[in-house]
């Protein structure tokens, strides 16, 4: 699933393709993709022009004019391209929003879990998914103090509450497991046993990572691409995930791999701390 780092670098490579762009026709091969009214949601479109496309965890905000944002979430394997209108449909294009000069922004899913829905610009988080996110990673709301508070609260292990995207939004399997080795914490710590300092070092890496991740243009570990059908460039700088059993970077140990609430986990038993007991 494209994380924090891969939305943004869409993000930033979709901009500048569609920007000030008007739509003249919206087509809906598969109208599941869209969560809301189907003929309105083609309706509402018809006319309006792209103004600026923002970002909140894992959702696009694409700010249009009439005061409407089109707030898209690509779970998966989502994924925009511009192309012509004249191209043929490729079997996963669902969604096509030609625009008035000819070209159209088609959304590719494999999988089709992705989904779209038009709101009221301002009203993204009253009615999306966006109303149930904590804090995005990288805004100024995701503070140290911020984070040492939520997770004292947490009675349950440090991989699954980065995950829950309820306590911080954007961070994904491969970025969980990298940043709790750069932290030096061991996956199946209780999140609210971690004493302050170390978790404060975690609210630095998990920021750190993310940066660097977004400058790099993403991780591609199996079908992420960019806007522009570029893969991400992180994949080489990624110290744990992928990496069972070969060398830790920073110990040379065996890195393992296990299974957390049903998910990959990688690390280092040696390098990352176990904090077990929970004196709160």
């Amino acid at each position: 699933m494209p994380e924090l780092a891969e939305v943004e670098t869409v993000r930033r490579t979709l901009l500048p393709l569609i920007q000030n762009k008007v739509i003249a026709k919206v087509i809906l091969w598969y109208p599941k993709i869209v969560a809301t009214d189907h003929t309105a949601f083609s309706r509402q479109l018809v006319g309006k022009k792209i103004v600026t496309i923002d970002r909140y965890a894992k959702f696009l905000e694409i700010r249009l004019s009439g005061h409407l944002t089109l707030v898209s979430h690509l779970r998966m394997e989502g994924k925009y391209r511009l192309t012509s209108q004249a191209t043929p449909k490729g079997k996963h294009d669902h969604v096509e929003f030609v625009f008035v000069d000819g070209s159209a922004l088609r959304y590719n899913d494999v999988r089709k879990f992705g989904r779209m829905q038009l709101v009221p610009t301002g009203q993204e988080r009253a009615l999306t998914g966006i109303n149930k996110l904590g804090p995005d990673a990288l805004t100024a709301a995701f503070t140290t103090k911020y984070l040492v508070a939520a997770l004292h609260k947490k009675k349950k292990n440090i991989k699954s509450t980065l995950l829950d995207q309820t306590v911080v939004s954007g961070l994904g399997n491969i970025y969980a497991d990298e940043v709790l080795w750069r932290a030096k914490i061991h996956p199946l710590s209780w999140a609210n046993s971690i004493p302050a300092s170390r978790l404060r070092i975690l609210h630095d890496e998990i920021v750190r990572l993310l940066k660097a991740a977004i400058a790099a243009g993403g991780t591609t570990v199996h079908s992420y691409l960019d806007a522009t059908g570029r893969t991400g460039g992180f994949q080489p700088q990624l110290k744990v995930y992928g990496h069972a059993e070969e060398p830790c970077e920073r110990c040379q140990r065996p890195l393992v791999k296990i299974k957390v609430n049903a998910r990959g986990t990688t690390f280092c038993p040696h390098c990352q701390k176990e904090y077990l007991w929970s004196p709160y």
